[in-house]
C-alpha cells in the first residue's frame, strides 16, 4: 500500500488509476460483515433493495409482507459486544397497518433519484405508489392493470419525471409523477413484463425484458420500439440457421448449380414484392418479423446496463447473458441456477469488472469480461433476490426469502494493510547464509 502511495505522490501513477486499483483492491476481499447488521422489520421476503443516488447513504427496501423499510448505512442506531457490532435498525417503516400501505407483496422499491425526500413501491396489489419520506404519507397512486413486476426511474432524467412500470400485462406504462397519469403505453411484448431498465447513457431509452423471452429498446419520443435483441445477432455475424435435414442430395445441389443464374433473377424479382409484404404488417416501429426476436429461450427474469452504457446484462431461463447494446457478445455466465419464478436483481461495481448475480441460495460474482465465477459469497439460507452495491463504501447488500438483508464489506482495513507492508519491510534484511 505505501509503494502505491508514495507512486501516487510522485506522479507516476494518475489518481484515477491509483482510485481503480484501491476500490479493485477492496472490491476483491468482500466478505460477510461481522461488525455491520441491519435488524429487519420484515415479516417475508425482501425483494428489493437500492441505496440513494445522491448520498449513497440510505437503503431502501421492499418486502412480501407488504412492508418499505429505509436504513441508514452510515449511522448505527444501537450497538453490541461493546461497540463492535454496530445494529442499524430502519429509520422508518410502512406495513398493511399503514393507512396508505400496500395489501400485498411489494415487488420493487427505487428511491425518487434527485433527492432522498421521494421513494417509489409497486405491489401484487395492482398499485404504484409515491411515497413522502419526511411524512411516511402516499402522495401519488397509479392503478395498474396487474401485478407490477418491477418499477424503474432514469437516473439521467432532467426533463421528465416519468415510472417505468413493468406488470403481468402485456403493455408497458410510464407514470408521471408530476400529472399522475399515465403518459405512454408502450405495445409490443406478447406477455407479461418482469423486467425494466432505464439506460445508462440516455434519458428518453427504456430496456424491457418480458416473459416471452423478448428485450425491447424503446425510445419514449416516438412510437414503437426501435430495437429488439436477438440471441442470434452476434458481434461475430449472425448465426447460420439450423436445417430440418443435415443431408442434402447431390443431385439437388447439382440442379442448385445448374439453374444458379435463374434462381438469382428469380430472387431479384421476388424481393420488391416480399419488401411490400413486409410493409404491410408493419408494427409501430419495428417490421413483423423482426418483432419476433428472442434474447432468452425462457422468461427475462432481470437486466442491468452498466454505467458507461456500453452493455446489458440480461438474466433468463437457467442463465446470465452479455449484451453490447445492439448484439449478443456471446458471453455467458457460467451461472447454474437461476430462479424463473420471480423477478431477480443483479449489481455491478463501478469499473465494471464485476457481475453479482444471485444464484438461488448463493451470490455468485462474475468477471465482466470473462463471465467466470471469482467471487462466490454463502450466507444466505434461502433463495437470494437481489444484490445492491454501494460504491460509496465499496460495500454488497443482499436479500432474500429468508427475510435477513446481509451485508458484505471489504476484509479488513487500509491502515490494516499499511501496518502489514510495515511488517514485511521489517522482516527483511540483507543477509546472506
Amino acid at each position: 500500500m505505501w509503494q502505491a502511495i508514495q507512486a501516487r505522490e510522485t506522479g507516476r501513477t494518475p489518481c484515477n488509476s491509483f482510485a481503480n486499483q484501491l476500490k479493485s483492491r477492496r472490491i476483491s476481499s468482500l466478505q460477510l460483515c461481522n461488525r455491520k447488521d441491519f435488524v429487519s422489520p420484515h415479516r417475508g421476503a425482501v425483494n428489493s433493495l437500492q441505496v440513494d443516488l445522491t448520498e449513497g447513504r440510505y437503503l431502501l427496501s421492499g418486502a412480501s409482507d407488504g412492508s418499505a423499510a429505509v436504513f441508514d448505512t452510515q449511522r448505527a442506531t444501537d450497538s453490541e459486544a461493546s461497540g463492535l457490532i454496530e445494529k442499524h435498525k430502519c429509520v422508518f417503516s410502512v406495513d398493511k397497518g399503514h393507512e396508505h400501505g400496500h395489501r400485498f407483496a411489494v415487488s420493487s422499491a427505487v428511491w425518487y433519484p434527485i433527492d432522498t425526500g421521494l421513494f417509489v413501491t409497486g405491489s401484487f396489489d395492482h398499485l404504484i405508489k409515491v411515497w413522502d419520506t419526511n411524512t411516511a404519507q402516499a402522495v401519488v397512486d397509479f392503478k395498474m392493470p396487474g401485478k407490477v413486476y418491477r418499477t424503474a426511474m432514469s437516473s439521467l432524467a432532467m426533463s421528465h419525471t416519468l415510472i417505468a412500470a413493468g406488470t403481468e400485462d402485456v403493455q408497458v406504462r410510464l407514470c408521471d409523477i408530476a400529472s399522475g397519469a399515465f403518459s405512454h403505453t408502450l405495445s409490443g411484448h406478447r406477455d407479461g413484463v418482469m423486467s425494466v431498465e432505464w439506460s445508462t447513457s440516455s434519458e428518453w431509452v427504456l430496456y424491457t425484458g418480458g416473459c416471452d423471452g423478448a428485450i425491447r429498446f424503446w425510445d419514449i419520443r416516438r412510437a414503437g420500439c426501435f430495437r429488439v435483441l436477438d440471441q442470434s445477432v452476434t458481434q461475430l455475424g449472425v448465426r447460420p440457421p439450423i436445417l430440418k435435414h443435415s443431408a442434402v442430395s447431390t443431385k439437388v445441389s447439382a440442379e442448385k448449380s445448374s439453374s444458379g443464374a435463374k434462381n438469382r433473377l428469380k430472387t431479384l424479382h421476388t424481393r420488391p414484392s416480399v419488401e411490400k409484404a413486409r410493409q404491410k404488417r408493419l408494427h409501430p416501429g419495428m417490421l413483423s418479423t423482426l418483432d419476433r426476436a428472442t434474447a432468452h429461450y425462457g422468461v427475462v427474469t432481470g437486466l442491468k446496463a452498466t454505467n458507461d452504457g456500453m452493455y446489458l446484462l440480461s438474466a433468463g431461463k437457467n442463465k446470465a447473458v452479455g449484451y453490447s447494446i445492439g448484439c449478443n457478445t456471446l458471453l455467458n455466465f457460467e451461472t447454474g441456477r437461476l430462479q424463473t419464478s420471480k423477478a431477480i436483481q443483479m449489481a455491478t461495481s463501478d469499473d465494471p469488472a464485476l457481475v453479482f448475480v444471485p444464484c438461488m441460495k448463493t451470490v455468485k460474482a462474475f468477471g465482466m469480461w470473462s463471465g467466470r465465477t471469482t467471487l462466490m459469497f454463502r450466507g444466505h439460507y434461502e433463495s437470494v433476490n437481489t444484490c445492491c452495491f454501494n460504491s460509496t463504501d465499496q460495500e454488497l447488500y443482499t436479500s432474500g426469502a429468508d427475510r435477513q438483508i446481509l451485508v458484505w464489506s471489504p476484509g479488513g482495513s487500509v491502515e490494516g494493510e499499511m501496518d502489514q507492508d510495515e511488517e514485511a519491510a521489517e522482516d527483511k534484511d540483507n543477509w546472506s547464509d
